[in-house]
Parts: structure tokens; C-alpha cells; sequence
């Protein structure tokens, strides 16, 4: 397998994000030392310089159409959907730590070669990165609801965000949201009904069957057992 072109470590892509709002913060926790072996020797394959425009097929070993997951956690969604699909590439976007070390480790024990990660905000790639059109789907699955009134300006969905995020995804191309967060499922809901370059495949402000078209989370199972509801949108790009 041949690495990935365009790298830089670790480090310098997290502390060079510009973004004085994030959708996030770095709650970590302890990293194992199966994450850090593997973040130390397989970045270099898979990971992905994130200060500089990316040309997606240069970064995988043969052209195809590209799927991006924004916030993968451990990366179990990603990696399933990458071996269920081997026709596409993936590109993985999460700043947390030890969820891209354990990916990285799963990845190389398969020798994967479809898949990229960044470590990075989605904001700033969406907006800096990537280019028009460029994206056959965009999951975004499960992110933080940051339920007070006093964060939801924290929330990683909004107008500019989608509005760009649409911007990069090819025409006829498929956006993918799910949220156990009522009070989010409704504020996604009131935001991809506002795009206009978005269409809502279930019919104007209904939500989609759930899991159609993806894997099921672990943060899925363990709130499926806690008897959380789970709200999916599906939207094509017009």
C-alpha cells in the first residue's frame, strides 16, 4: 500500500486550527498505548495534511468517488462502510485522539486503502479544503447537541455551515444526518429545510426511515438500550 501524499504531523494540524467557535471540545481522556503505537506509525499513511487544498484523488491509490464522515469517533461507521464499500474512497474528518488511533490500528491490520483521516474542525475543511463539488455523501452522524440554549451556537449544524457543506457535494449527491437528541433533531431539521441547494428525501419536513443507508453506531446501540429515539435526514444535493 502506498502513502497517502500531502502529510504533516499530528500536532501541527491541531493547533493550527483558526476556528474561534468550535463544534467541539477535546475531551480525550487517557490514550492506550495500542493508539499511540499506532498513531506513531500509521499517520503517515493514512493521515491527511490539513493546511493546504486538497486533490482527493491523489490522496488514494486509484480515483473514485469520495464519502466523507465528519466525526467518526472510534471509527466503527467508517470502517464499515468503507468494506461494504470498496468502490468508493473515504475520507474521515475527527479531532479526537484516541478514537483515530484505534481506527488507525483497524485499518492497517486490514490493510485498508480507501480510507484517509484528518485530524482537524469540519468547519475549516468544508470552508478552506476541499472544492466544489468534489463529494459523492456526507454523514454526519450523532454529533455533539450541545443542549443548553447557551451552546447551540456551538452546534456543528447551521445555516453557513450546511450551506457550505452542500457546496462541495456533487449534484445529485447525498447528505446524511442522525441524531438520540430531540431538541436537535428539530434544529437540523428547521436548518437543511432552509437550504436551497438541498432536497429532503422523505418529502418536505419529514425524517427518514432510521439507519437507511448506514451502519449502526455504538453510541446507537447504547442509546437504543437506554430507549432513546433516533431521527435520521436523508437530503440529495439539487
Amino acid at each position: 500500500m502506498r502513502a497517502a501524499s500531502g502529510k504533516t504531523s499530528l500536532t501541527t494540524v491541531v493547533t493550527t486550527l483558526p476556528l474561534p467557535i468550535r463544534s467541539y471540545v477535546r475531551r480525550e481522556g487517557r490514550m492506550t498505548s495500542g493508539q499511540k503505537r499506532a498513531l506513531y506509525r500509521w499517520w503517515s499513511m493514512y493521515g491527511v495534511d490539513a493546511t493546504r487544498s486538497l486533490d482527493l484523488n491523489s490522496l488514494f491509490p486509484r480515483p473514485a468517488p469520495c464519502i466523507v464522515e465528519i466525526g467518526f469517533g472510534m471509527g466503527d461507521a467508517l470502517l464499515a462502510m468503507a468494506r461494504s464499500r470498496p468502490h468508493c474512497n473515504f475520507l474521515g474528518i475527527e479531532v479526537y485522539r484516541p478514537g483515530i488511533g484505534s481506527l488507525l490500528r483497524k485499518l492497517a491490520a486490514l490493510e485498508m486503502k480507501n480510507v484517509r483521516l484528518i485530524c482537524a474542525d469540519a468547519a475549516m475543511v468544508f470552508r478552506s479544503l476541499l472544492t466544489l463539488h468534489s463529494l459523492e455523501a456526507v454523514y454526519i452522524l450523532f454529533p455533539d447537541p450541545w443542549p443548553k440554549k447557551r451552546h447551540h451556537k456551538r452546534r456543528l449544524v447551521q445555516d453557513e455551515f450546511i450551506q457550505c457543506l452542500a457546496d462541495k457535494i456533487r449534484p445529485g449527491g447525498r447528505l446524511h444526518l442522525a441524531t438520540d437528541d430531540a431538541g436537535y433533531a428539530a434544529h437540523m431539521l428547521a436548518v437543511l429545510e432552509r437550504s436551497p441547494l438541498l432536497v429532503n428525501s422523505a418529502g418536505a419536513g419529514r425524517f427518514s426511515p432510521p439507519r437507511t443507508d448506514r451502519p449502526q453506531t455504538k453510541f446507537e446501540t447504547r442509546g437504543g438500550r437506554l430507549g432513546h429515539r433516533i431521527w435520521d435526514l436523508i437530503y440529495r444535493r439539487r
